[in-house]
């Protein structure tokens, strides 16, 4: 199923979304001061300096995961077009996160009610780049894409062990960095009791 209309089944349901895309995913806006149109990288690169601002993607192991965003609105929807139970205007945009060290570009398509601003949708997506860090440790240390299956029971069992190999390491990694309880003064020696 295409993006566009996986966001036409997903306003149809009265639902928010936001999907990755790839970098030659077009955009159009409409309706709207500044006119952007063009590829998603395209746009990025069009951007300027201040229309990045750097977010924390939440609490990584080696502290604040910082990245630059940047949020663009493309259209304003009726609602009603789509669903009359759920009447009022949505918002198309287009969210784009940089990372700070090599300049990686994301980019997302998402569709929400107006209220809602940029850095609620940079918070969600720290989520799923949380989900895409444990892939990717999944992939790198467990062998998560190491398989040749060829039916769908083998696939099946080689990732449903290296998810439960990582959920273990998780566990055994949660508790080795927990703080230790503070140190108490030893209690006057008793003497041992002779049987």
């Amino acid at each position: 199923m295409v993006v566009s209309e996986v966001e036409r089944v997903l306003r149809r349901a009265g639902k928010g979304y936001v999907l990755g895309v790839t970098g030659d995913h077009l955009f159009h806006s409409w309706d709207k001061p500044q006119p952007v149109a063009g590829s998603a990288l395209a746009i990025a690169e069009a951007l300027q300096p201040s229309d990045w601002q750097r977010l924390s993607a939440g609490a990584g192991t080696k502290g604040p995961r910082l990245h630059d965003w940047a949020y663009l609105e493309l259209a304003d929807l009726e609602a009603e077009e789509f669903d009359a139970e759920n009447p009022g205007v949505w918002t198309r945009g287009l969210l784009i996160r940089r990372h700070i060290a090599n300049g990686d570009l994301a980019f997302f398509t998402l569709g929400v009610r107006p209220v809602r601003r940029s850095r609620r949708w940079c918070r969600s997506k720290a989520i799923a780049g949380a989900i895409e860090d444990s892939f990717e440790t999944a992939k790198n240390e467990l062998g998560l894409d190491h398989n040749e299956s060829r039916s769908w029971h083998g696939w099946h069992r080689h990732v449903s062990l290296v998810m439960l190999a990582f959920a273990m390491m998780a566990a055994i990694r949660q508790r080795a960095n927990a703080t230790p309880p503070p140190k108490t003064k030893p209690s006057a020696a008793k003497p041992p009791r002779r049987p």
